[in-house]
C-alpha cells in the first residue's frame, strides 16, 4: 500500500463507491465528495497527492467547463497536486484543454481498472517527484542564504573607502571580470562579497577559493572537478569550484601565486567558459561572475615573465584598488569602536571605552596589517583588559612607525633579500629567531647577509 492521499470528486455516488473500493487497497487515505463546492472546505488541499475530478456535474451538461473551472481552483490552492480528469464524454480537444490547464492525465468512463490504477500510480509518482524537487530547491535556497550571509561588514565613511564602494556598486550591475588589489588585511574579500551582494546574481552562491592554498598537482581537480578513479584518491565523482559556482560568483583569491602552467589552464577555462573534469572528455559549460584578488603587482610580474599577460587582460576588465588603512585614517576610530563593541559582547565585558590618549595612539599607528591588524589588536586588548577604560598601555602595537607597501619584487634575489630583512625586523635583529622563521640555519643566515650586504 502506498502512503498516499487521494480525493475523488464526482456527483455520481456509485462512481464514488466504486473508486473508493478500488483505491483503498492501493492508498492509505481515500476521501470522496459528491459536490465540487465541498472542495473549498478542505483547509489543506495541498496534502492530497491525487485528485480524481469529474468534468461535468450539472444534469444534461457535458461541455466539461465545470471540471475545468474546478481544475483551475485546485491548481491555485495546490499547484503540485496531481489532478486526473474523468468524463463519460471523450473528446480530444477537451482532453488537450484540461492538460493545458494543468491536469496530469485524462480517464474515460467506464474505465479499465488496471489502466486507472496505472494512471493513478504515475500521477502519484509525479507528485512525489515534484515534492522532492520543491524540497531540494528550498534546501538549496537555504544553503545559498547560509553561504552568502554577511559574516563581516564594510565599516567606514572615509572618502577613499566611499570611492571604492561607489565603483563596486556601479560595476556590480554588469557581469564583467573584476580584479581587486590591495595590501594584506585591507578587506579584498569583503569587496568581492559586496560585488556579489549587489549584483543580479545575489540569490545564487558565492564561492571563494584561496589559490595560494591549492597544491599544483590538485589544481585541476579542485577547480574543474574529477571523475571517480581518475587518480589514486578519486573515490567518487566530484564537481570543481567552477561548477559549484555556476550561475553565481567565483572569487579567486591570491591569484598571483599561480605557476605559469596553472595560469595557462585557468586562462583556457575563462576564455571558453567550459570546464572538463579530470579523467573526462565531456565539456561542461559554466555561467558565472569571476572576481580575482591579489596583493602582488601583476603588471610587474608580467614584465618579469612570472604572470601571463593574456590572463591579466582577461581578469582585469575592471580594476578595484582597496585603500590601506593609512589612506583612510578617518575610519580608524570608527573601526576601533565597531570591533570594541563586537568583542566586548563576545567576551561579556560590557561598558568598555577607549580614552582620548589611547585614541590618539591608535590614530598615530601606521597599521601595516591594515584592518585585520586593528581587529586583532582590539580583540586582544578586550581579552586582557581588567578595567572599563582602555588606556594607551592596554594596546600592544607593532614597533614599526612606518610602512611602505611593495607590491612585488622584481627578481627572486630581491624577494629573498626582502624576506630576510622582514624577518630580522620582525624579531628585532634576533638572528636565531629570524633564521628559524626562514627555515634556515643561523650560519646560513650569516652567509646570506654577508653576500647581500644586508645590515641586520
Amino acid at each position: 500500500m502506498i502512503n498516499g492521499k487521494v480525493l475523488v470528486v464526482d456527483d455520481n455516488k456509485s462512481v464514488l463507491s466504486a473508486l473508493e473500493i478500488l483505491l483503498q487497497f492501493e492508498y492509505k487515505t481515500i476521501e470522496t465528495v459528491s459536490n465540487p463546492n465541498q472542495i473549498s472546505s478542505f483547509k489543506n488541499l495541498e496534502d492530497f497527492d491525487i485528485v480524481l475530478l469529474d468534468m461535468n456535474f450539472s444534469a444534461g451538461v457535458n461541455t466539461g467547463n465545470e471540471g475545468l473551472f474546478w481544475l483551475r481552483e485546485i491548481k491555485k490552492r495546490a499547484p503540485d497536486t496531481s489532478v486526473i480528469m474523468m468524463t463519460a464524454y471523450g473528446a480530444v480537444d477537451l482532453a488537450v484543454r484540461a492538460l493545458k490547464e494543468g491536469a496530469t492525465d485524462f480517464i474515460l468512463k467506464p474505465w479499465n481498472n488496471e489502466k486507472l490504477l496505472a494512471t493513478a500510480k504515475s500521477a502519484y509518482l509525479l507528485r512525489k517527484s515534484q515534492k522532492e524537487i520543491h524540497q531540494l530547491k528550498q534546501q538549496e535556497s537555504n544553503l545559498k542564504q547560509h553561504i552568502n550571509q554577511d559574516k563581516n561588514y564594510i565599516i567606514g565613511n572615509s572618502k577613499a573607502l566611499t570611492a571604492v564602494l561607489n565603483l563596486t556598486r556601479k560595476v556590480a550591475k554588469t557581469d564583467v571580470n573584476v580584479l581587486i588589489t590591495g595590501e594584506n588585511g585591507t578587506g579584498k574579500e569583503l569587496i568581492a562579497r559586496e560585488l556579489h551582494r549587489t549584483s543580479k546574481r545575489r540569490d545564487e552562491v558565492f564561492i571563494g577559493v584561496d589559490m595560494g592554498s591549492i597544491s599544483e598537482n590538485l589544481f585541476e581537480s579542485e577547480l574543474f572537478g574529477h571523475l571517480k578513479g581518475s587518480f589514486t584518491d578519486a573515490k567518487e565523482d566530484r564537481a570543481g569550484k567552477f561548477e559549484a559556482a555556476n550561475n553565481g560568483t567565483l572569487f579567486l583569491d591570491e591569484i598571483g601565486n599561480l605557476s605559469l602552467q596553472t595560469q595557462a589552464k585557468l586562462l583556457s577555462v575563462i576564455q571558453n567558459r567550459v570546464v572538463v573534469r579530470v579523467g573526462s572528455n565531456k565539456p561542461i559549460p559554466v555561467d558565472l561572475r569571476l572576481i580575482c584578488a591579489t596583493n602582488c603587482n601583476l603588471e610587474q610580474m608580467v614584465s618579469d615573465g612570472l604572470f601571463r599577460e593574456d590572463l591579466l587582460y582577461r581578469i582585469n576588465t575592471i580594476h578595484v584598488e582597496v585603500p590601506s588603512l593609512r589612506e583612510r585614517d578617518d575610519d580608524i576610530l570608527v573601526l576601533a569602536d565597531f570591533y570594541l563593541k563586537k568583542f566586548a559582547a563576545k567576551y561579556d565585558k560590557k561598558s568598555l571605552r577607549i580614552n582620548q590618549a589611547a585614541q590618539e595612539k591608535l590614530m598615530k599607528h601606521s597599521w601595516p596589517g591594515n584592518v585585520r591588524e586593528l581587529q586583532h589588536t582590539i580583540e586582544r586588548t578586550v581579552i586582557l583588559t581588567e578595567g572599563n577604560v582602555l588606556k594607551p598601555t592596554d594596546f600592544l602595537l607593532s614597533s614599526k612607525v612606518g610602512h611602505t607597501f611593495e607590491t612585488g619584487p622584481a627578481t627572486l634575489d630581491e624577494m629573498e633579500q626582502r624576506m630576510i630583512s622582514n624577518a630580522l625586523n620582525k624579531h628585532d635583529g634576533n638572528y636565531s629567531a629570524a633564521a628559524n622563521e626562514l627555515g634556515i640555519s643561523r650560519q646560513t643566515l650569516y652567509n646570506k647577509l654577508k653576500k647581500k650586504g644586508i645590515n641586520g
